[in-house]
């Protein structure tokens, strides 16, 4: 069988003096080393018996010198368990110790066998003993302190500083959800009203009737309800759709709260000024975990994701490593200072949960559509006047050599359309052979080269209605370029007040 016995010698209690020796003898020792642990001698497991009673007999809790210490002090080998409960019950006794008039000397033995049954031949030779001596007042030896239950930890600059942009902006933050009617039997003709989804949104202005709150389209997408729910109301208060572009993937909400309740809007900052490496707080409901703060960086700026609506090219998409998952669409992206950078929209990932990289639509972009809604009730964009083939036609219809040139098909032409008045043709079907009359390709437009239909979004949208601009076609089969000048139309989708 082997034994461990562990002896911890501790400081007298307040008033007291001198050390008190393990030995029990109350011999007066001399100042003690901040820490003196007694080992064996692997090769010589059987110390000096002259050696261990002179030690003993000049009273030390340890031996002055290694070679005493190896001989007086006797360890026998024990499993790590038996190790770990010495180590801790020490530990204890020390904190009880500290805080509390303690005993001149406090002895702490635990024994641990390998074999349950206690053998007879054990003797002194094969067991030890391990002496701790801690002198008082000195924390060098690393006793770490006992921090009693219910003490709050201190948080350092970073952390406060976080707490802070959480605890500040969250009651701005809402959680969306979208209520549509369903059969829930199919035996009932009843519709009854199930959530189809949720999302986020933050406020973005209020007055003493109602709070705009900003979220994305795809959020509120098909709806016959919409509520939203703030932190520490459990009311879920009823949101008006005031209006959306589906394009850029944006909806404004109406929210009247009750109680005069008056909801604190999230402060806007800039993101065209954003630089890679940048500190960023995103603030969502991610899987329904309503309020939740995730931090990252600017991963990249100027990147483009489609539509989840329409498919038409979203420019300048910020990418970041913050964690955005399902129920995050629509929550605000801080920045450190807890300004509103970005509105959080979709990710890449191939199982459909964050893997690193999400994206957020930059705030600048939706600072115009927002108050185009709440202003005027509309939203106006600058449009030809054509109908577009897919990117593929090109290639489908002239062969390879055609899409590798580039360009968007016109497949259509709308009358009293920009695009009539300036003469660009679509594609039309002969009606007494049946074959196709390929119409122009848009090869470029306000000087700008259009290779596919993204091309040709992302120049429209840097264009304004009633703008006058070049539009570069290809005509035909294997025809020549031509520039036509064309005034840009506008198209105005308006929302019910």
């Amino acid at each position: 069988m082997t034994r461990l016995s562990l002896a911890l010698v501790l400081p007298a209690a307040p008033g007291a003096s001198g050390w008190c020796a393990p030995s029990g003898r109350g011999a007066r020792s001399p100042p003690a080393r901040p820490l003196a642990v007694s080992s064996d001698r692997v090769n010589n497991p059987r110390p000096s018996r002259t050696r261990r009673r002179a030690a003993e007999a000049r009273g030390f809790a340890h031996p002055p010198d290694d070679a005493e210490a190896a001989s007086s002090a006797r360890v026998s080998p024990l499993g790590g368990r038996g190790v770990a409960v010495a180590a801790l019950s020490a530990l204890l006794v020390a904190g009880q110790a500290a805080t509390s008039p303690a005993p001149a000397l406090a002895d702490l033995a635990f024994g641990a066998s390998a074999d349950p049954s206690p053998s007879p031949s054990s003797s002194s030779s094969s067991s030890s003993t391990t002496s701790f001596v801690y002198p008082p007042g000195d924390p060098s030896f690393g006793l770490p302190s006992l921090v009693p239950a219910g003490v709050a930890s201190d948080l350092d600059a970073e952390e406060s500083s976080n707490v802070r942009l959480f605890e500040e902006n969250t009651p701005s933050v809402a959680f969306i959800t979208n209520k549509v009617l369903a059969r829930v039997s199919p035996y009932s003709l009843d519709a009854t009203e199930v959530p189809r989804g949720a999302g986020s949104g933050f406020v973005w202005e209020t007055d003493a009737q109602r709070s705009i709150v900003v979220t994305n389209f795809h959020v509120v997408r098909d709806a016959s309800e919409v509520t939203a729910t703030f932190r520490g109301d459990p009311t879920e208060y009823p949101a008006k759709v005031l209006g959306f572009d589906d394009d850029k993937d944006v909806a404004v909400l109406e929210v009247r709260p009750g109680g005069g309740r008056r909801l604190r809007p999230v402060p806007l900052g800039r993101s065209s000024a954003l630089r890679v490496g940048q500190k960023v707080f995103a603030i969502g409901n991610p899987f329904g975990l309503d309020h939740t703060l995730t931090t990252g960086i600017v991963s990249g700026v100027g990147r483009e994701i489609e539509s989840a609506a329409t498919g038409r090219p979203i420019a300048g998409v910020i990418q970041t490593d913050a964690a955005i998952n399902p129920g995050n669409s629509g929550g605000p992206l801080l920045d450190s200072s807890g300004r509103l950078i970005g509105i959080n929209t979709a990710i890449a990932s191939p199982s459909g949960a964050f893997s690193g990289v999400g994206f957020a639509i930059p705030i600048d972009s939706v600072k115009g559509i927002v108050e185009q809604i709440v202003r005027f009730g509309r939203i106006t964009r600058p449009v030809l006047g054509v109908t577009l083939a897919p990117d593929a036609a090109l290639a489908q219809l002239l062969g390879p050599d055609a899409g590798r040139d580039g360009g968007v098909l016109v497949l259509g032409v709308a009358r009293g359309s920009p695009a009539e008045a300036a003469g660009i043709r679509g594609t039309v079907r002969d009606g007494a052979t049946g074959d196709v009359i390929v119409g122009d390709a848009i090869v470029g437009l306000r000087g700008k080269e259009v290779r596919n239909s993204a091309d040709l979004y992302r120049a429209l949208d840097e264009c304004r209605a009633g703008e006058e601009v070049t539009v570069k076609v290809r005509r035909g089969r294997g025809g020549a370029e031509e520039s036509l000048r064309m005034t840009l139309g506008e198209k105005v989708t308006k929302f019910a007040t």
